[in-house]
């Protein structure tokens, strides 16, 4: 029997209690707060929760992703997936933006700083084909998530428009973009996102594509076209 997929759930605000307040240390510096081990065989264990939703909505789809499937896959008991989840809904609507954020700090820790304007954008879209080539059941968790999670999509578009208009406008204010202004870079961002999304679903909709690697000529189209534009003006 299949577990149902709930309505949205929005997630409560905790008060902050003592225990969790650092005190600075005697000298005046902050004073890290360590960990014990029960706190970070929670943390190892959601962990694997996150990783194995990902391994089983990539490949069976949101509403065949059983909790028991999950659990399976991350190797603990079902009664387990309820100590940090109050149902398979709330997971789905945190498993988007958690991925999503795996491939924006992906995208930002293998980019070379020295690189400006095309060679940047280039440097980009190269590492989010790599991404989606390392987690190929990312597009279906995407794609679906508007459907089944449709918080988290939102949130995840949300989160890599933001890091993505930054990005654009630091180098608008650069010198290195062809006369955009500030409040067209949005539209832009939303454009060139669209793009990355349909030219990752061409490239997996050929078989094979996860082991052969991404067709250069994706990425040289689109640089063509970012860099050179469309249509001849007469």
């Amino acid at each position: 029997m299949k577990d149902p997929v709930m309505p949205v759930t929005r997630p409560s605000v905790q008060s902050v209690k003592p225990s969790d307040v650092v005190m600075p240390a005697f000298d005046g510096k902050p004073q890290a707060k360590k960990r014990g081990r029960r706190e970070v065989k929670a943390l190892e264990t959601r962990k694997a929760l996150f990783a194995a939703a990902a391994v089983v909505v990539g490949k069976y789809g949101y509403e065949e992703a059983s909790i028991t499937k999950i659990t399976d896959q991350a190797g603990v008991a079902n009664g387990t997936f309820y100590n940090y989840f109050e149902t398979r809904q709330d997971l789905f609507d945190q498993l988007l933006p958690s991925i999503g954020g795996q491939l924006l700090e992906y995208i930002a820790g293998r980019l070379d700083q020295n690189l400006t304007g095309v060679d940047r954008e280039r440097a980009r879209i190269v590492t989010y084909f790599e991404f989606f080539q390392k987690n190929s059941g990312f597009l279906r968790i995407l794609n679906e998530a508007e459907v089944y999670a449709p918080a988290a999509f939102r949130q995840h578009i949300q989160n890599f428009a933001v890091r993505y208009v930054k990005a654009l406008d630091k180098q608008r204010r650069n010198g290195e973009l062809n006369g955009f202004d500030e409040d067209e870079l949005t539209a832009v961002a939303y454009m060139l996102m669209g793009v990355r999304t349909y030219l990752t679903m061409l490239w997996r909709s050929n078989p094979g594509a996860a082991k052969k690697g991404v067709d250069q000529s994706y990425i040289s189209t689109y640089m063509k076209l970012v860099e050179q534009g469309l249509f001849v003006r007469k």
